[in-house]
């Protein structure tokens, strides 16, 4: 056999190889392709089922929609009319920042009109977008409440479980009533009270003898004295009292000197003309207060109240010529 004819047998046997492989290889990416279509069929099911979940989802929520984007819209608007309101007492920063905030609310509320189709996620989107506003809001209220005691009312709640919250408040508003009606019943149970028959307040002039005694004229009078007698009280705390004496001349102002002072009271803050301190232990004691005159009184009617624990607890009175 001649070389030639070698050379060519190795030349057709290296083809055929060669042909071999190449068509094993074209079978695998036959085969692979098959697979991926597959997979891409199969995905793109997936994709469709899904978009006929989300459109069925969005059906079922659609009759809720309506009303969530009236109450969001509402929501916005309130938010608006707040932040103006803000403006009103902020910082020129502090308004610049309201103004972009303000923006951000108008672009939501253009949305909200523009979008005729609103779905689940589109309501979902901007309600996430409102809270996040509320929450900056209630930033600049606390900021600006605490340099202008600023005291807004947010009236611009969105939540689901509002219905029930508005239930529980006012059940709890109720408790609270029926708890502060029964601490006035206790706190007026506590309360101790003068006896009226056992007031006698007076003026007192100065005998030669360096005595005190009664007297009705006011060029005389060199001290006020009031004598009663406040009454026992078994529910009260028993223990140290200050008793506040409160003189209160025909020109409805109070008598005082170096040893009156303010004090305290459900009323508000009343000058007292003098106080003395007693061991109350929730039985009767009698009293006598005195107050040095410190200038020549005028004519008239003058009363005399008395206050203990922040409360009035006896009134009388004593005329002067």
């Amino acid at each position: 056999m001649s070389e030639e004819i070698v050379n060519n047998k190795k030349s057709n046997g290296a083809y055929i190889a060669i042909i071999i492989i190449l068509l094993v290889g074209i079978g695998a990416l036959f085969f692979a392709w098959n697979n991926v279509q597959g997979e891409l069929v199969d995905a793109n099911n997936t994709v469709k089922k899904l978009d006929n979940d989300k459109k069925e989802l969005n059906a079922v929520i659609a009759k809720y929609i309506g009303s969530d984007s009236k109450d969001l819209k509402a929501n916005l608007n309130q938010m608006l009319a707040n932040y103006d309101q803000l403006a009103e007492m902020g910082t020129p920063e502090q308004n610049a920042e309201i103004a972009q905030q303000k923006a951000r609310i108008e672009e939501l509320l253009s949305e909200l009109d523009s979008n005729k189709k609103l779905n689940y996620y589109t309501i979902s989107k901007l309600k996430r977008e409102n809270d996040e506003l509320r929450d900056i809001m209630r930033g600049y209220v606390y900021e600006i409440d605490s340099l202008n005691t600023l005291n807004l009312s947010l009236r611009n709640d969105l939540d689901e479980t509002s219905t029930a919250l508005e239930e529980t408040t006012i059940d709890r508003d109720n408790l609270q009533v029926k708890a502060d009606a029964l601490d006035e019943k206790v706190k007026a149970g506590q309360k101790l009270t003068v006896i009226k028959s056992s007031f006698a307040s007076r003026a007192m002039k100065q005998t030669i003898t360096n005595n005190f005694k009664e007297t009705n004229k006011a060029k005389n009078a060199v001290r006020v004295e009031s004598e009663f007698t406040i009454g026992k009280n078994a529910i009260t705390d028993a223990g140290e009292k200050t008793v506040y004496m409160q003189i209160v001349g025909p020109d409805k102002k109070t008598l005082q000197n170096t040893l009156s002072g303010i004090v305290e009271t459900e009323s508000g803050n009343v000058p007292y003309s003098h106080k003395r301190t007693i061991d109350y232990q929730n039985a009767s004691v009698d009293m006598l207060m005195t107050y040095s005159v410190r200038s020549e009184l005028g004519k008239g009617t003058y009363k005399v109240n008395i206050y203990c624990q922040g409360q009035l607890i006896g009134v009388d009175s004593f005329t002067l010529k």
